[in-house]
């Protein structure tokens, strides 16, 4: 066969390929409604094992690497679950007849509520000095709209939540009011108004950006700001999902997130930070990279890729942040004094403790 012979042959090929994935989708469809009229969970960690063992097994019967296979299987299992987490939070339509503002929903996140909700059911109406968003309707004056709607949720920067909850507290709402702020120390002034001005009130730290579509697990954080039946309303809204849903107080939320966030966020600043003032070519440095090196440096870019002013915010009006900070500065001492005086067994230990930590970590099911 010539070369564009076989090339037709290939493509010929792919074309089956995505037909079969198609098709896969479309059983995937079929077997997630079953699993809601059973009464069944969503994700079945065993069946996702059978598969990948059979795709491996196949693999091997067929001359293709084991790993392969794995991979194309696992990215198949996540679009099928994907699809069924989807149709199963349309099929519970438990925002129909019902109504949601979303205060900054021409942001990405936002957005992400806005189309979440959506799919339940709920009639959206954005607010925000960006303008409106194709498919929902527009407040345009916020102090001037019926203080009506089921659900209102605050999905501004955190300064600007902070300005919107107090608003909120002069006129408060009929439905159930929370934010989605990264933290919550900054917020509980407005929190706390709205809960002396009778508003059901509570607080959302969605732990995912806005290009995620599968849940299953992501984590979502409840931060009860004194009205838990605004908490359980919320989340209710996640019950069809696969997310794995976390309650926390104010400060045990701040305290942690200093670290989940404010410290990965300072790590992967000060890795690129340093490279920029290395003065060493980023073309070389790509020839010469290793593997943990593309890893941290993936990780990297993504952080240099953020909204600067957002992450500022997290690092700056957290009342615990500096305690990340502190511990991060305090930990590159402790690598450099014991390189710089030669003590191979305190740099070890070091090691050692961190491994430690991760398997103790791993084995919690973190």
């Amino acid at each position: 066969m010539s070369l564009e012979d076989l090339r037709r042959e290939l493509a010929e090929l792919d074309r089956e390929l995505v037909a079969a994935v198609g098709r896969r989708l479309a059983l995937a469809s079929e077997i997630g409604r079953e699993k809601r009229r059973l009464g069944r969970v969503p994700r079945d960690y065993g069946q996702e094992r059978e598969v990948l063992e059979r795709a491996r097994a196949a693999a091997i019967e067929h001359g293709v690497p084991p790993a392969l296979a794995e991979r194309l299987l696992t990215d198949l299992i996540r679009s099928s679950l994907t699809v069924q987490e989807r149709e199963g939070v349309a099929a519970t339509a438990v925002g129909s007849g019902r109504s949601a503002l979303v205060i900054g929903g021409a942001g990405k996140m936002g957005r992400w509520f806005a189309r979440f909700l959506a799919s339940q059911g709920y009639a959206i109406d954005v607010a925000d000095p960006a303008g409106p968003v194709p498919g929902c309707g527009y407040v345009a004056d916020l102090d001037a709209a019926p203080a009506t709607h089921d659900l209102v949720i605050v999905a501004a920067p955190l300064r600007a939540s902070a300005a919107v909850l107090e608003r909120l507290a002069a006129r408060p709402p009929a439905g159930v009011v929370f934010d989605i702020g990264s933290l919550k120390s900054p917020l509980r002034g407005g929190l706390e108004a709205l809960r002396r001005a009778g508003a059901r009130v509570t607080s959302v730290h969605p732990m995912f950006g806005p290009a995620t579509e599968l849940l299953s697990g992501r984590h979502v954080l409840f931060v009860d700001a004194g009205v838990p039946e605004a908490t359980a309303a919320a989340r209710a809204l996640f019950a069809s999902t696969m997310a794995v849903q976390t309650e926390l107080d104010l400060e045990s939320h701040d305290r942690l997130i200093a670290y989940v966030l404010g410290l990965s966020h300072a790590v992967n600043i000060a890795f690129f930070t340093a490279l920029a003032d290395s003065g060493e070519a980023a073309p070389l440095l790509a020839r010469l990279s290793s593997t943990t090196f593309d890893a941290q440096l993936a990780i990297a870019s993504q952080v240099a890729a953020e909204n600067p002013h957002l992450y500022f915010e997290i690092q700056s009006l957290n009342d615990y942040g500096a305690s990340s900070l502190d511990a991060l500065e305090r930990a590159v001492a402790r690598v450099r004094d014991a390189v710089g005086r030669a003590d191979e067994a305190t740099f070890v230990a070091l090691m050692e403790r961190g491994r430690a930590y991760v398997a103790m970590r791993e084995q919690d099911g973190a």
